[in-house]
């Protein structure tokens, strides 16, 4: 597999790694410039050269990796490829030097909007123009038919559209860490969206949309479903910036999306304040 085909394939496994690229050649070196590389934690694609250069770029971005895999910020590192050098893994004498950059491919964050409709349609549309995998989830087909969502394919984000009935079941296959908001056509099925989140584990924050009656009615019912204080201080409702009082689709989405994104700055920065710790 190419170093191409190892990135595209790290992202779908949402699996992190680093991407080594050979940027700058000075005399002679075992690859030109240009050449890549990718690392994960436990194996490696493509070549930048071997030897004690390979070998120290590869042992530098697997130290990345255990740092911080959300990090994201590039190294750039430079070798002296003579025999006059020390080397841990092998003396290499092609008489060059090289500069090589590693950059993290973090594992990028994962939402799932459950209802399509108005807001959630307004809502996909923003956060498709960031780096994200969104799982777009409604019972009702012909609102996650391919051409209602053309519109979201042109940006950033890898798009997961999924027809489902009973939706709740999507909560199953979303990965690890997924911000889960609630927005469908069905009080009921909102209900019951949000009664599997909080019995899931694996899932980052839940945020319901809605007014604090219909919030004060979940709860009774939540309740009498085995929910604790505890669990349902999990679930952010109303959600979206408060400072931000109209009604209509579109304003809706884009205070959602901006205390979504806040909430995503902040994870990041909790990643990087674990990393330098």
């Amino acid at each position: 597999m190419t170093w191409l085909g190892a990135v595209q394939q790290l992202r779908r496994e949402r699996r992190p790694g680093v991407l080594i690229t050979l940027v700058e050649v000075r005399g002679h070196s075992p690859r030109e410039a240009g050449a890549k590389m990718v690392v994960a934690a436990d194996r490696t694609w493509d070549s930048i050269g071997g030897g004690n250069l390979e070998a120290t770029a590869v042992a530098r971005a697997r130290t990345l990796l255990t740092e911080a895999a959300t990090r994201g910020i590039p190294e750039l590192m430079s070798l002296s490829l003579n025999e006059k050098v020390p080397a841990e893994h092998g003396v290499q004498c092609c008489g060059g030097e090289v500069a090589v950059l590693l950059e993290p491919l973090a594992v990028v964050p994962a939402v799932a909007i459950f209802g399509l409709g108005h807001v959630g349609h307004e809502l996909a549309r923003i956060l498709s123009r960031h780096d994200l995998e969104l799982h777009l989830v409604d019972s009702r087909a012909d609102h996650v038919e391919p051409q209602r969502l053309v519109e979201l394919g042109g940006g950033r984000a890898t798009i997961h559209p999924h027809h489902c009935p009973v939706p709740e079941l999507v909560i199953g296959e979303v990965p690890e860490g997924t911000h889960v908001l609630v927005m469908t056509h069905d009080h009921a099925e909102d209900a019951a969206l949000v009664d599997v989140a909080l019995r899931s584990t694996h899932l980052g924050s839940i945020g319901l949309i809605g007014s604090s009656a219909k919030w004060r009615r979940f709860q009774v019912r939540l309740r009498a479903e085995g929910h604790t204080d505890a669990d349902l201080a999990r679930v952010t409702t109303p959600i979206g910036r408060p400072d931000l009082e109209g009604k209509d689709p579109a304003t809706i989405a884009v205070s959602v999306a901006a205390d979504l994104l806040r909430l995503l700055e902040q994870d990041r920065a909790r990643g990087l304040r674990r990393a330098r710790r």
